[in-house]
């Protein structure tokens, strides 16, 4: 922790990321999977493929479950709000489901004009869902500014903007597509988005920088009269009123945008056209809160909370979060997973994503003596330009990771992971390292000091024979 004497000053806006209530479409597919099988050996992939085909359509609203969910969270965010947030600026997907989740609460606040005239709305037209709006493959262009606008009315919503609409807000914000959206464009534009979101918040920071903004300020310094602020309870009213931004979207694409910003700058998509192989899942209406400092900084406080969906008799309508709604085909199949690469880098010149998983590897599972080099020996073969260090990947996860010194052929410190073993990383491994011998020319055997009997076994499998002359148990394999 920083020290309390530090005096830098760390504004941040208040950030809500929420997911619509459940939709029709939502209720289809959760309908079809228990109509079907889904999931089980006697899934029936035609008659699901029939139902859902005749039943979902391209933009749809919410279900009654989904309209109890957005009443639910009107009855949760507007006393919140009221009582504990300065400007509220609400960022919302275009799409219908999102636009129906929000009207309860936009028509609580905006009851009283005077009083939350501070409440500002912004339709971001690529904030939609992955695969975009279709039917049947059918490209839809989606709702215009002036339908959007006669959905919100009800609300009694002024302040409103419209962008990131690609053909004009006179258009659908769908009007420029050419069929569903496929993974790839959809991560493009989740990084678009991201990168929107920040200057959106940065601007706001900006701001209270050039001049006196009250409700922009350093929320983790107690002042006089604050002492007995409870900081977890959402619904006391407090002295200093602070800016917060809700962003309303959608469950699969809430994820990629989450992914880059707990990442930082470092995310990247192993594989076009694949999932990531990890992922952030919402229930309908839940709610992921975010501190931002600006210049890309987030913390994230809580996530897919659903305090307003627990009655107070213990029932509850919680859809939308479980494996049967389907999110576990978010995730990559292990055929993907299962190529791996090798590759060769000076120690300097190795990502540190890379370096950090081969240290924890050597860390793992290489026994105290389980380098073929002293410390003090390995310290420095790490540090001369020529050690290399030899990774086996499956997409950015390092499996199996070696030391290779290129003056004397010697290799060291081999790990693979124990889940890999069956599955010929270590082969892979070796081979490559064989194969670079034959290519760069510097060395014309590899030698290896094996300190355990499996470790023995194994070198024995590839190949390497006991030197005869070795007093210290070395192995060689002929180049």
């Amino acid at each position: 922790m920083a020290s309390s004497k530090e005096k830098y000053v760390r504004r941040s806006i208040s950030v809500h990321l929420i997911r619509h209530g459940e939709s029709k479409n939502n209720q289809v597919y959760r309908d079809a999977q228990r109509l079907f099988k889904g999931g089980t050996p006697d899934f029936d992939l035609k008659s699901w493929t029939e139902y859902v085909d005749a039943h979902r359509v391209s933009d749809p609203g919410l279900s009654d479950v989904g309209q109890e969910q957005a009443s639910r969270l009107s009855h949760y965010l507007e006393p919140h709000l009221a009582n504990q947030a300065g400007e509220v600026r609400f960022v919302i997907s275009p799409m219908r489901r999102t636009i129906e989740t929000m009207l309860p609460t936009l028509t609580a606040m905006n009851r009283n004009s005077n009083e939350n005239s501070h409440v500002k709305t912004v339709i971001n037209g690529f904030y939609f869902e992955s695969e975009g709006c279709h039917t049947r493959e059918k490209v839809e262009p989606g709702m215009n500014a002036e339908q959007i606008a006669e959905c919100l009315s009800p609300a009694g919503v002024q302040d409103v903007s419209y962008v990131g609409f690609q053909n004009g807000p006179e258009n659908g914000w769908y009007a420029y597509g050419t069929g569903p959206e496929t993974r790839h464009e959809s991560e493009q534009r989740a990084a678009r988005f991201y990168v929107w979101m920040m200057e959106f918040l940065d601007e706001q920071l900006m701001e209270a920088e050039r001049s006196e903004v009250e409700d922009i300020f350093d929320a983790g310094v107690t002042l006089p009269g604050e002492e007995n602020d409870k900081c977890h309870n959402r619904f006391e009213p407090r002295a200093r009123r602070r800016r917060t931004a809700i962003f309303c979207g959608h469950g699969d694409f809430m994820s990629l945008v989450l992914k880059r910003i707990i990442s930082g700058f470092g995310h990247a998509i192993e594989r076009e056209g694949e999932s990531h192989r990890s992922a952030f899942v919402h229930f309908n209406t839940g709610i992921t809160e975010l501190e931002y400092f600006g210049k890309g900084r987030f913390l994230l406080m809580s996530s897919n909370q659903v305090p307003h969906l627990h009655g107070p008799s213990g029932e509850c309508c919680i859809t939308g979060g479980s494996l049967k709604d389907g999110w576990s085909y978010l995730m990559p199949s292990d055929k993907i997973l299962l190529d791996s690469e090798v590759a060769f880098a000076f120690s300097d010149d190795v990502q540190p994503h890379i370096a950090e998983q081969t240290e924890a590897l050597r860390s793992l599972y290489l026994t105290k003596s389980g380098s073929s080099l002293s410390q003090d020996e390995l310290d420095t073969t790490h540090h001369k330009s020529n050690a290399l260090t030899v990774v086996v990947k499956r997409g950015l996860q390092v499996v199996g990771c070696a030391s290779l010194d290129e003056r004397t052929g010697r290799l060291s410190d081999v790990v693979v992971r124990p889940s890999a073993r069956r599955s010929q990383v270590g082969r892979s491994l070796i081979d490559a390292v064989k194969n670079h011998a034959i290519q760069s020319q510097k060395f014309d055997k590899i030698i290896v000091e094996p300190d355990t009997s499996e470790s023995k076994a194994f070198f024995e499998k590839m190949g390497f024979e006991l030197t005869e002359d070795s007093t210290d148990e070395k192995y060689t394999s002929e180049i």
